[in-house]
């Protein structure tokens, strides 16, 4: 995973996603957990794309 990645990852948790993955089921529980809260969607998205 690089810096930019990381950055992405904290700061816009769906694009980061959305980068690694494209559309699919990945990037919408991720937009669902970002919803809920910034901390899970920022959690998500390091795990996802590790």
């Amino acid at each position: 995973m690089s810096i930019l990645t990381i950055i992405i990852s904290v700061l816009l948790p769906p694009v980061a996603v959305f980068m690694q993955h494209g559309v699919g089921k990945e990037l919408l529980i991720n937009i669902l957990l970002t919803i809920l809260g910034w901390v899970p969607g920022v959690i998500h998205a390091l795990i996802v794309n590790k």
